[in-house]
């Protein structure tokens, strides 16, 4: 079993006390997002657990839990998003210097290949053209060289929630020939400094360019890390067609997250965060900012 943590949150930024705790007891909590009767008890014994993929946009306050995680005997890698929006996109997420400052800390504890670059999404509109996104990843891709192995970009999605907090912002969506040309020229700069690029849910196929489909929670890459072959590994049919991510179990909650990007899908709301859900946490509980009502069918 491979545990995510979390594509609906930023647990590493926010709650890695909680998550420590959850991994020292073996098990968590997690309420279905769209049967809210529903409740999954999960395993997180060592012995159950394939791998951890973190997903995150500022690990800093992760980096002294890291070693204690490994010391547990669990296989991990974390996804790090290092996009240069600034506040008027990202408002809690910290300066650009500074988190590459957190990557190159992190590989230096973790190795390069344990640490994935994120350049997602690519949002052009608001002044962000072509021009802007080349000199931006050749920029990012030069201060994160000999840090990271890949890169995994994607466009911006058009996602209903998002619209309203994206007027303004985000352009009509590219076209397959300015969407090549725009890889062509991401390639290039990545190539440069030893990084392979590959597209995240995208159909598009952009081989010519050096790039491959790709897949955030990598089977390949949880088997070189752990040094033993997976069973039963199939593809997450709970993620879009074009995703090639691996079957997982995520632990996060949606509406949770603190960064208040504009383009998020994860929170509800125009602001691009939550305050509700937030009011619950409490790090030794089972659930993640949640408890349980009395209601629910617990599985597992």
């Amino acid at each position: 079993m491979i545990i995510s943590a979390s594509r609906r949150t930023d647990i590493p930024a926010f709650y890695s006390r909680w998550l420590l705790r959850r991994l020292e007891e073996g098990e968590v909590l997690v309420r279905n997002p769209v049967r809210p009767g529903q409740v999954s008890r999960i395993s997180l014994a060592p012995e159950n657990v394939d791998a951890l993929v973190f997903w995150t946009k500022n690990p800093a306050p992760f980096l002294p839990q890291l070693p204690v995680i490994a010391s547990m005997g669990y296989s991990f890698y974390v996804l790090f998003t290092i996009t240069p929006y600034g506040e008027r996109i990202e408002p809690g997420v910290p300066g650009i210097e500074t988190r590459v400052e957190v990557f190159r800390a992190l590989s230096r504890l973790l190795g390069r290949e344990r640490v994935i670059w994120r350049y997602d999404p690519v949002i052009l509109g608001g002044g962000m053209d072509a021009d802007w996104h080349a000199g931006a990843f050749r920029y990012l891709a030069s201060r994160l060289s000999g840090s990271t192995c890949r890169c995994m970009f994607s466009f911006l999605d058009d996602y209903r929630k998002t619209r309203q907090r994206m007027a303004g912002i985000s352009g009509t969506a590219p076209d397959l020939q300015a969407v090549s040309a725009l890889a062509g020229r991401f390639a290039r700069a990545a190539a440069g400094h030893g990084i392979s690029l590959f597209t995240c849910s995208h159909a598009i196929d952009l081989s010519c360019h050096g790039i491959m489909h790709g897949c955030c929670i990598d089977p390949g890459l949880i088997e070189l890390i752990a040094g033993r072959r997976l069973s039963r590994i199939r593809k997450d049919r709970g993620q879009r067609k074009a995703c090639g991510c691996a079957e997982s179990r995520d632990i996060g909650s949606y509406d949770t997250c603190q960064h208040g990007c504009r383009y998020c899908y994860a929170v509800s709301g125009r602001a691009g965060f939550s305050r509700g859900p937030r009011c619950l946490h409490d790090p030794g509980a089972p659930m993640l900012c949640d408890r349980l009502r009395g209601d629910e069918t617990v599985f597992g």
